[in-house]
């Protein structure tokens, strides 16, 4: 983590004593890495061989061992990428990228049966780092001694930083919710994080679709936004890092001893896949040139709940319900002990519903049923991101158009994943009492 720590350090405008206090280290310390980076490189802050890297004498056959040799260390790395490493190096009078090919094909390191390129994508960015995160699980795989690994990573959407790739034990809450307590305290708080539909990203029950990993992000100012049902595109850039993952790690280790092993592999190829690898959508520059840490940080506590004066104020119950105005409503045990706001309309008899900051709902009193014991559901019905929505993800969650086809359940699970399809069956569910807007 040495060089990462100065990496941040180095950018214009860091705030180094924070970066110091998440690093775990003093100020001293880290000014003092960063005077032997300045003076030695990476080489200063490893116990590394002092060789040079370039020589000048050096001939065309040693040039061609050394590009043998980078490829060795990173085997589906191509010729531009290894061009663009070797010269980040301090390499000078490097062959083209097509020479680099051609030797590559001479020696027998290319790949006969490397698919052709694949057609246009429709892409979407967003301008500034930790405005938009994307996390998925990748696996699972199966270690020796310790069971089942599910790797768990997190992508940041402008500068395809990879923040995390944890080796969990399982694909629960707990695990989930304590790696990403450790990325907040490194990096800060993202504006949102997009997921897909299945657990412990959303919650399966038809009539509340927040999970109270979604809950507890909200509490941080944190959105938990999701993709379409079987679109795996829209997290594009995530399911494109997987791929890279399991070329350069996964398909390069047979046997895995433990999560302790997963982690140490799982943590080198961070490094070269943030600092090292050049990336192609971003011009060969490598990620870490892109990212800087989120100005928010992790807060020691949840912050406490709070609403404007003239909100009114009930709290939910362990089973999901709250009542108001004499009636029942169903806000989801995802909600549970936690405090939700009504908020007066401009409408008569209408009422918005909050938690904290984020609007979950909409109740129209002129719509509910006369049974006052109805158990009607309160929130929005978050329909799913459609793709022609990429431009706009911060809104999408706020999309009241129906899904185009409702998937089976099974289907949907065979496509997109265990748990990744849609619970819905059959028609859209029609919710009493709900009013769009």
């Amino acid at each position: 983590m040495k060089q990462e720590a100065v990496q941040f350090a180095l950018q214009a405008g860091a705030n180094r004593h924070a970066i110091a206090r998440r690093y775990g280290i003093s100020r001293p310390c880290l000014y003092k890495w960063m005077a032997r980076f300045s003076d030695q490189g990476p080489a200063g802050l490893a116990n590394k061989s002092r060789r040079p890297l370039h020589s000048p004498n050096r001939s065309e056959a040693e040039l061609e061992a050394l590009i043998l040799e980078l490829r060795d260390q990173h085997p589906c790395w191509g010729g531009r990428k290894l061009r663009r490493r070797l010269g980040d190096l301090g390499h000078q009078d490097l062959p083209a990228p097509s020479t680099i090919t051609e030797i590559l094909r001479r020696h027998g390191r290319l790949n006969p049966a490397h698919p052709s390129a694949q057609g246009p994508w429709q892409r979407f960015e967003y301008p500034r780092p930790n405005e938009l995160w994307q996390m998925d699980f990748k696996g699972p795989l199966w270690t020796v001694q310790t069971g089942r690994c599910d790797p768990l990573t997190l992508l940041d959407d402008h500068s395809r930083f990879a923040l995390c790739i944890e080796a969990c034990k399982n694909q629960r809450l707990l695990s989930v919710k304590e790696a990403l307590e450790q990325v907040f305290a490194r990096y800060g708080l993202p504006e949102r994080i997009l997921c897909d539909n299945g657990a412990p990203w959303r919650r399966v029950q038809e009539t509340c679709g927040y999970s109270r990993l979604g809950v507890w992000l909200l509490q941080l100012g944190v959105e938990l936004i999701h993709g379409r049902v079987c679109h795996p595109q829209t997290q594009g850039k995530e399911e494109r890092f997987h791929g890279t993952f399991a070329l350069e790690v996964l398909r390069q280790t047979t046997v895995w001893r433990d999560h302790q092993h997963c982690r140490e592999r799982f943590e080198a190829f961070r490094y070269t896949y943030n600092f090292e690898r050049p990336h192609e959508a971003l011009g060969l520059d490598t990620p870490a040139s892109h990212y800087q840490p989120s100005a928010r940080s992790m807060p020691a506590n949840l912050p406490e709940l709070e609403y404007l004066q003239g909100d009114l104020v009930r709290r939910v119950r362990a089973k999901g319900e709250v009542r108001f105005k004499g009636h029942w409503l169903y806000a989801g045990q995802a909600f549970a002990g936690l405090p939700i706001a009504f908020r007066p309309s401009q409408q008569e008899d209408c009422f918005e519903v909050f938690f904290s900051w984020k609007r979950i709902g909409q109740v129209d009193f002129r719509r509910l049923p006369t049974d006052k014991n109805s158990r009607v559901p309160i929130r929005e019905k978050l329909s799913d991101l459609r793709i022609e929505d990429s431009q706009n993800l911060s809104n999408a969650n706020d999309s009241h158009l129906p899904l185009r086809r409702q998937p089976a359940l099974k289907d949907a699970q065979r496509r997109n994943g265990i748990n990744g399809g849609d619970p819905r069956s059959g028609a859209e569910a029609v919710y009493a009492g709900f009013a769009d807007p």
